[in-house]
């Protein structure tokens, strides 16, 4: 009996592995030509994976990655970021 659940919870473990393995891709988009950092490889013609098309195991290794491919050495992004701008005026 015990040998069975040992063979059933190998089972389950083969078939739930790959889909608890992260990728991470290094992608940019070719109308702006800015650089991010996706979970999902991406399917539009609006983005292409840059780098070599290397897929990543960890954010931060494609966060390494993102800082050494060339065509992202400018506009980079690797999150959401926000920038405020205040303008005073005096009379």
């Amino acid at each position: 009996m015990p040998l069975k659940s040992i063979v059933a919870a190998a089972a389950l473990a083969a078939f739930a592995t790959p889909a608890l393995a992260a990728e991470f891709y290094v992608v940019q988009d070719t109308s702006s030509k800015r650089c991010t950092i996706v979970e999902q490889k991406p399917t539009t013609s609006t983005t292409v994976v840059v780098g070599g098309g290397a897929v990543y195991t960890s954010r931060t290794e494609a966060e390494t990655a993102l800082k050494s491919v060339e065509v992202c050495s400018s506009g980079m992004s690797t999150g959401s970021t926000s920038t405020t701008t205040t303008t005073t005026t005096t009379k």
